[in-house]
């Protein structure tokens, strides 16, 4: 760790200690952090990002031997899971410890948990000796933020110290499996950066996803992660005869295919296309910072091809569809 690292870590724990917003870099997305044990501080983060009270937070701690303090009766698996995939893009949701608070949980008797896989906010956590509750640091609904000036763009001033460490590997939110039933019970209530092959891998059989349940969670309103232009998901079949009745439309159209490892940008006339790689882990890896783009370029509508698991790789392509669909809206 170089001295500058180690100030700013000193500098984030010294915010939080006080009451205070530090954006945090994961490996997922950009977290907007505050002391969990600090119920004004939660608070701010609602307020900061316009986040409706019922909606829950994720509590980052340092490690899987932190859970213990923040939920009760954890089944066998959510202890396997976590000893295999954390630090990782995994939360779990289990039954809460009567004392934490239910500004973090909406209400709900269910806290969902993480380790994140970023030095930085593990370094963090550490030191604070606590946990951290941390959704994305954007404004409710919106893009999610996968670097710092992105926090700076969104939120200004109304966070205390922006934590800098650099894009997030990943790219996308973390995967969110419902382990409060019991092991019997486990259902995935948001895809995310753990696919379905891995999880499956671990259990010893498929977890089922489940579009809705009476466990809220982070990412599970119709719309989300929505940019400012209007954003029509599609299949990749369907783009040329879409694309042709977005006539008098500056259209920004995102689809698959091979590059060198990098998003390859080209004007196409009304606007402009991105291909990314999938393959790569591209799409997941630079989604949020190309949506971005494409709204401060002014594109007023932009057409995504959703990802084939077959043809683009399975592990991040419901995770991918998902946000798409969210983002296009009902």
């Amino acid at each position: 760790m170089t001295a500058a690292e180690a100030e700013a870590i000193a500098e984030a724990v010294r915010v939080l200690r006080a009451g205070g917003l530090v954006a945090l870099p994961t490996e997922t997305v950009y977290g907007l952090g505050a002391d969990a044990s600090n119920a004004a501080a939660v608070a701010r983060i609602f307020a900061t990002k316009g986040r409706p009270a019922d909606h829950p937070l994720i509590v980052h701690i340092a490690d899987a031997s932190a859970m213990d303090a923040w939920a009760q009766s954890i089944p066998p698996l959510a202890r396997e899971l976590a000893r295999q995939v954390w630090p990782g893009p995994l939360t779990l949701v289990l039954r809460k410890q009567p004392h934490v608070d239910d500004g973090l949980t909406g209400g709900q008797p269910t806290i969902g948990l993480r380790v994140p896989a970023h030095p930085l906010a593990l370094a963090v956590l550490r030191e604070l000796g606590g946990g951290i509750a941390a959704p994305s640091a954007n404004r409710f609904g919106r893009v999610s933020p996968t670097s710092a000036q992105h926090v700076r763009d969104d939120l200004g001033d109304a966070v205390d110290y922006v934590l800098d460490g650099g894009p997030c590997a990943i790219g996308l939110e973390s995967t969110i499996v419902d382990l409060s039933r019991g092991d019997d019970d486990a259902v995935v209530l948001r895809p995310g950066g753990v696919g379905p092959e891995t999880l499956a891998r671990i259990a010893g059989r498929p977890i089922p996803l489940r579009e809705s349940s009476e466990v809220r969670v982070p990412g599970q309103h119709a719309s989300h992660y929505a940019p400012r232009a209007r954003l029509v998901a599609i299949d990749p079949d369907e783009l040329d005869v879409t694309l042709a009745g977005l006539q008098g439309e500056s259209v920004g159209s995102i689809v698959a295919g091979t590059t060198d490892g990098a998003p390859r940008w080209s004007p196409d006339g009304r606007g402009w296309r991105v291909v990314l790689d999938p393959q790569r882990g591209e799409l997941a890896h630079h989604l949020y910072a190309v949506l971005r783009e494409l709204d401060a370029k002014g594109c007023t509508v932009i057409v995504a091809t959703v990802p084939t698991p077959q043809v683009d790789g399975a592990d991040l392509a419901s995770a991918i569809t998902d946000r798409l669909r969210r983002a296009a809206g009902p």
